[in-house]
């Protein structure tokens, strides 16, 4: 364990290295995965659940009455951040972290009871959507009952002492994964939610600092019981071939606000997917993200990053190849930092900006193919145009199905050509058949989608 933070490190490095559009592309050797996908995943939309700032009481029965417009939308899978009893030694805040897991098999009382959260998931699942929850392996709070019970569990310092896994987490403890009996009392836990609440799936944490085999010891023993559906927090490609369904597109992420920002091109996103499509597994499913909990509390809100451009850059999240998250008062536009450790409820008085885009497209994604997630959906091919450094266009094809994006990134209407016309297309947003010609007009951020 005492080895990741460095090699968190030098990913990074790599990381920057690799986002210059100069340097060389380094080859790699493409992977294959033995994870099968659930079915249901195939058309999948993810919604990250924030259940202490969602609503004003912030409990698991406020946000259960929210399931049905949420499902409404076009939502199909509820990753609600970490349930469980939040440590008060070293605690951060009034109300703490999530992610300092003080009893990995109880539930956080200020959300609710066990029933309540029962009724939770029942309600998902009568609405046809899934539920997965947050899952921190890789360290607890410091009065978990395992620091009396089982201190073997942790990692010591020089002194023989419990120790944060990075400096700055000093209301958490670092796990030792070289221990096979922490290995069998965590996995015990996370075959507890599936068994006994029927939940379908998990979310994990720093996925990364938690050895990999461990992951993949874990898929096999939930899959056993139903089959689930991962989703790590990394962008490792091994993460992808025993374990996880789906990794973070966090280059992507950085590539878009760099992008909004002035600092990159657009080539730089093509090439980012040139070299994932190199590397990364056939059908392999990414996490397409404009904002999440942790953007949104430490960096700042989609609104500031993106500006006018925010539902430009969300069409091309969910249009591209990728599965969209949505964050828990992103369809309200939220231009509040949500605090981490203190409730702060989202304000929803302003009504939902952006739920009747969200709705047509998610709704789209569900009926064209084209759209779908990993080999269920159409392959990415870039469009050219004769505006390429302020469009983005591209099409998606799966069979005879097809969705086509064209998205002005420019603070300017932009003339331009595409590079052939397309036949009997429909506007995702509504309408009956047109010809897309190759002469377009588009203005300032704003995109045309169409589909076939």
């Amino acid at each position: 364990m005492k080895n990741y933070l460095a090699l968190g490190l030098l990913s990074l490095f790599l990381f920057s290295c690799g986002s210059e559009k100069k340097e060389p592309v380094e080859e790699v050797a493409k992977i294959a995965s033995n994870v099968k996908h659930p079915e249901w995943s195939k058309d999948a939309v993810i919604y990250e659940v924030n259940i202490r700032q969602h609503t004003q009481e912030g409990t698991f029965n406020a946000f259960a009455k929210d399931i049905p417009r949420l499902k409404k939308m076009g939502i199909d899978i509820l990753w609600l951040m970490p349930i469980h009893p939040i440590g008060e030694k070293n605690r951060k805040g009034t109300e703490g972290s999530y992610y300092a897991v003080k009893d990995y098999k109880a539930i956080n009382p200020a959300f609710g009871t066990e029933e309540d959260f029962r009724n939770l998931v029942k309600t998902a699942h009568d609405n046809g959507m899934k539920v997965l929850i947050d899952w921190v392996a890789n360290h607890t709070a410091w009065d978990h009952v395992w620091t009396e019970t089982n201190p073997e569990f942790y990692t010591k310092n020089e002194a023989g002492e419990f120790m944060p896994p990075v400096e700055d987490w000093e209301d958490v403890i670092d796990l030792d994964y070289s221990n096979n009996e922490l290995r069998a009392a965590m996995t015990d836990a996370l075959k507890y939610w599936v068994a006994e609440f029927d939940i379908d799936g998990y979310r994990c944490d720093v996925a990364g600092m938690v050895p990999t085999d461990f992951w993949n010891g874990i898929r096999q023993q939930l899959d056993e019981i139903k089959p689930v559906f991962m989703l790590a927090e990394g962008e490792e490609t091994e993460l992808h071939v025993d374990a996880f369904d789906m990794t973070y597109s966090w280059e992507l992420m950085h590539l878009m606000r760099k992008v909004a920002a002035g600092e990159e091109d657009l080539q730089a996103i093509k090439d980012m997917y040139a070299r994932d499509f190199a590397r990364y597994p056939e059908g392999y499913y990414k996490m397409n993200i404009i904002t999440n909990h942790d953007e949104n509390s430490w960096n700042g809100t989609a609104e500031e990053f993106f500006g006018e451009a925010q539902e430009a850059w969300f069409i091309f999240a969910a249009t591209t190849y990728g599965m969209p998250l949505v964050y828990s008062g992103q369809e309200a536009n939220n231009t509040k930092r949500l605090k981490f450790f203190e409730k702060d409820p989202i304000d929803w008085s302003g009504g939902y900006k952006f739920s009747s885009i969200y709705t047509a497209l998610f709704n789209g994604k569900t009926r064209n193919p084209a759209l779908w997630n990993g080999d269920f959906g159409g392959t990415l091919e870039w469009v050219k145009t004769t505006a390429d450094d302020k469009i983005l266009a591209f099409k998606r094809v799966k069979g005879d199905r097809m969705v086509l994006s064209i998205i002005n990134f420019s603070d300017e209407k932009v003339e331009f050509e595409i590079d052939q016309e397309y036949l009997a297309m429909q506007r995702i947003f509504g309408g009956g058949a047109i010809t897309v010609t190759k002469e377009q007009v588009i203005a300032p951020y704003r995109y045309k989608v169409y589909t076939k």
